[in-house]
């Protein structure tokens, strides 16, 4: 079992986190969810799911959402006292799906606003695996340089793209072509897409 940060922002694509969140849990592993006010009005109008307006309705309804896992832990994104605020606190891995370019160009820059960027910013300094699934289109020059940034540094950069190879037929097989390969990257053994020539004897 691995224990796994997901943060959730305001970018569009939260069937991007809600999807990695079910697939981890799922998968027996232990998730922290921080998701931003912003976010959680995204998750709202992108997934239909009434999450509130106050920090703890929030949190109550996610756990909710997710069948009151108890392997998922929920923290609102000002709360700078959560267990993953700290550099001590025992945690494989954080992961920002979707990850705005706003939360982007706080993390390269040093800059903490709220518990996403604080505990990516504790993932660098403690030299865990961080990846961002950025959702932007087109980028910009100030986008490309805060992400060359991070890669430069270690950071994973997953843009939520996807391949055509193994025959989508639905917005969720989409999408979790980019979750694999966020759980390749997590090391973590999954069958949610066709790998390229998986399954033939041509080289």
């Amino acid at each position: 079992m691995k224990k796994i940060i997901v943060g959730i922002t305001g970018a569009s694509g939260s069937l991007l986190g809600e999807r990695l969140v079910r697939f981890l849990l799922k998968d027996g592993h232990e998730v922290h969810a921080v998701i931003s006010s912003s976010g959680a009005t995204v998750f709202e109008e992108e997934m239909g799911v009434v999450l509130g307006r106050t920090h703890e309705e929030i949190r109550k309804n996610l756990l909710k959402h997710y069948g009151n896992s108890k392997r998922l832990f929920v923290a609102p994104a000002d709360d700078f006292a959560a267990k993953v605020s700290s550099g001590s606190s025992a945690v494989d891995a954080m992961v920002i799906a979707p990850c705005s370019m706003s939360t982007v160009g706080s993390i390269a820059n040093g800059i903490t606003m709220n518990l996403i960027h604080r505990a990516a910013s504790v993932s660098i300094k403690e030299k865990r695996a961080l990846i961002l699934v950025p959702r932007e289109s087109p980028l910009s020059p100030i986008h490309l340089k805060n992400l060359l940034v991070l890669s430069e540094i270690g950071v994973h950069i997953v843009p939520a793209t996807t391949a055509f190879y193994h025959k989508p037929k639905t917005v969720e097989a989409l999408v979790d072509f980019t979750v694999g390969r966020v759980l390749d990257l997590l090391k973590i053994e999954h069958h949610l897409f066709k790998r390229w020539r998986e399954n033939s004897n041509a080289e």
